[in-house]
């Protein structure tokens, strides 16, 4: 995307609601309201692009299952392996002796992406599973 510089422009909100902006900005650290927006704006367009389902996107699916559960395990790796080309990356986490997490950074259109977490998240034996949508960072200013 082209950069074209900072443009100003003026908003007014009711006091309350600047004053949350305000508190909100100094606790996440924000140097100023601009910066404190921008960031919102940005999570704004990527949580409207997310529904685009030819936008590529990236993002993250945790899943916590019962290592358990007969053939869970083999059906998660079948799953994989069916969808390699949308996977960059998994982090297997033993949490105690029955329940693993396991983290899986995914890259891909929008609608194949929601398709694979969608079946994971619901393969029997998972017992929680979110995805978390992000962007590549191509399309979106800094």
């Amino acid at each position: 995307m082209k950069k074209t510089g900072v443009h100003r422009f003026t908003a007014s909100l009711p006091g309350d609601l600047l004053r949350s902006l305000d508190s909100m900005s100094r606790e996440k650290g924000y140097r100023t309201r601009s910066l404190a927006i921008a960031d919102m704006i940005r999570s704004g367009i990527i949580e409207h692009r997310q529904h685009h389902l030819d936008a590529e996107i990236a993002g993250s699916l945790t899943i916590v299952y019962d290592h358990h559960q007969r053939n869970l395990q083999s059906v998660l790796t079948s799953i994989q392996h069916d969808h390699h080309r949308l996977i960059l990356s998994t982090l297997h986490v033993h949490l105690d002796h029955d329940n693993c997490l396991e983290v899986i950074v995914l890259r891909g259109k929008a609608a194949e992406i929601k398709q694979l977490a969608e079946r994971i998240i619901a393969a029997k034996g998972v017992k929680h599973g979110k995805l978390a949508i992000t962007t590549t960072g191509k399309d979106l200013p800094a």
